[in-house]
């Protein structure tokens, strides 16, 4: 593993999101040295900097989470210094302390480092009087409600793009699955293969979940955002997607295990291959379909056609014994599969 590995995420942030955070923590910084003279604002911009969130939602639970791990933190620092004095020992007794007492309330790991950051730092950075505390607790108030209200009045973000981007990504896979596992059933494969396609169907899953993690971002991005209600909309279409694309993707794998495990030198010469192998081309047809129409495909693939293809039934000729369950398995997925797309009961 390279050494930076850890430090760098899988994309970079909004350079909108950048500029927010900078603007706020500039401005908190400003503003609290005005109304709160005397110490260097970094309470402020501390707080300002970590409240611009990717959602406005996020934005003000940090807000709530800032601001009351700050207070509990002041007042242990205070309450320890007029008790001890002002050794170098409380500082540490201070951490301490604000660590049991945000673990006794089960604070979240957020709060809880804050109560003692800010326990230290009020320790370390000036005197822990009252007066001294209660400028502090003003100057993080101040940045955390500066953070709040650039975050809602600069392009409040709305977390549209992963979304689109990760259903589409879905779809796309799931159709592709459909479409291997309609060429693998209609000619004899090696051991090596079935387990590869294997594999493959099982990304499925981890990429539904990942689609369903950024919808629940995204609906959570419209939680007190003024520009919510022009998404809700397309967030429902969106869901609705998913939910008909879920049950199909649960369907696509069990096929393929199906496939895997009771493979059959003799199965692609089964007169029902065929047409199985079709309408598994269909299937992945108006999977594309459906992703398409939902509009989650900024500029989607070519299709062969704009209706849908699994319109026609399915004639099944008796299998062999050595083949009729697989047979039978695979037929009742595509019903279930069809049922899925047409959105029926």
């Amino acid at each position: 593993m390279r050494p930076l590995a850890a430090l760098r995420a899988a994309r970079r942030a909004p350079l909108l999101q950048v500029a927010k955070s900078a603007a706020a923590t500039i401005a908190a910084w400003l503003v609290a040295g005005w109304l709160v003279p005397g110490h260097l604002p970094v309470f402020a911009a501390i707080a300002a900097l970590l409240v611009v969130q990717p959602s406005v939602n996020q934005s003000f639970a940090k807000a709530v989470e800032r601001s009351i791990g700050v207070i509990a933190g002041v007042v242990i620092a205070v309450l320890l210094s007029l008790a001890l004095g002002g050794l170098s020992w409380v500082v540490l007794l201070a951490v301490v302390v604000a660590m049991v007492v945000a673990w006794s309330f089960k604070a979240t790991p957020g709060t809880a480092n804050q109560v003692a950051i800010s326990a230290m730092l009020v320790l370390a950075l000036g005197s822990a009087s009252p007066d001294y505390a209660v400028d502090r607790i003003l100057e993080t108030l101040i940045g955390a409600a500066i953070g709040f209200v650039v975050n809602v009045a600069v392009v409040p973000p709305v977390l549209v793009a992963p979304v689109r981007r990760d259903l589409a990504l879905l779809g796309g896979e799931l159709a592709a699955t459909l479409d291997r596992l309609a060429d693998a059933i209609a000619v004899e494969q090696s051991p090596a293969r079935l387990q590869e396609l294997m594999l493959e169907a099982r990304l499925l899953r981890p990429m539904k979940d990942a689609a369903d993690a950024s919808l629940t971002a995204g609906e959570e991005s419209l939680t007190l955002n003024p520009r919510g209600s022009r998404h809700r909309a397309e967030f429902t279409a969106m869901r609705a997607l998913l939910e008909r694309l879920g049950p199909i993707v649960t369907q696509v794998i069990g096929m393929t295990r199906a496939f895997v495990d009771q493979y059959d030198d003799t199965l692609p010469a089964e007169p029902s291959v065929a047409p199985i192998a079709d309408q598994l081309h269909r299937a992945g047809h108006d999977v594309r379909l459906a992703v398409q129409l939902a509009e989650v495909v900024p500029e989607p693939e070519a299709l062969t056609s704009a209706i849908p293809a699994l319109t026609s039934p399915l004639d099944i000729r008796p299998p062999s014994s050595r083949n009729w369950v697989l047979i039978g398995s695979l037929t009742e997925d595509l019903r279930r599969i069809r049922a899925g797309l047409r959105d029926e009961a």
